[in-house]
């Protein structure tokens, strides 16, 4: 639970002065869609353990 609030507050804050609205908003639909496909990639990789699929 601690390193999930660490990780908020460096959210937070990496948002807090970045300046102009667009650019704003850009970053944060960007960092959102980056988190998403992450867990996409985490879900492909352990569905792929999870199946017995050889990898080398």
């Amino acid at each position: 639970m601690k390193n999930l609030l660490l990780v908020r507050e460096i959210y937070m804050e990496g948002f807090r002065n970045l300046g102009n609205l667009i650019v704003q908003k850009y970053f944060k639909i960007f960092s959102w869609f980056c988190f998403a496909m992450f867990f996409v990639v985490l879900y492909a990789f352990v569905y792929r353990i999870s199946t017995g699929f050889a990898f080398g």
